[in-house]
């Protein structure tokens, strides 16, 4: 891990628009490491930094990712909410619709 790294994805992270999502995978091939998903939420499980929308990245299969430590659920909680006030809406299932709003990558 570099710091330089996490900055990048930061960076990408900060570009998403308000109503739309990338997934962990879109914000690595954007900063040049296809394959890297995992860093990318190892970036955001660092992140202090409150200028990045963090709620905007979510799994391949539109759903919010489960983060270890996080007591009864409370962040994937606050991540749905933020996204719920941006627009974006869940199906049954838990999952949001990828093809309408992942931001093109």
């Amino acid at each position: 891990m570099t710091c330089a790294e996490y900055l990048a994805y930061y960076d990408i992270i900060r570009q998403i628009p308000m109503g739309a999502v990338l997934t962990y995978g879109d914000v690595a091939k954007l900063a040049g490491r296809a394959g890297s998903a995992r860093r990318v939420g190892y970036a955001l499980a660092t992140l202090s930094d409150k200028s990045v929308p963090w709620w905007r990245v979510v799994n391949a299969q539109g759903e919010i990712s489960a983060r270890s430590g996080d007591f009864m659920g409370a962040a994937q909680v606050e991540q749905r909410v933020c996204l719920a006030r941006e627009g974006v809406q869940f199906d049954d299932t838990g999952r949001l619709d990828l093809a309408r709003y992942r931001r093109g990558v």
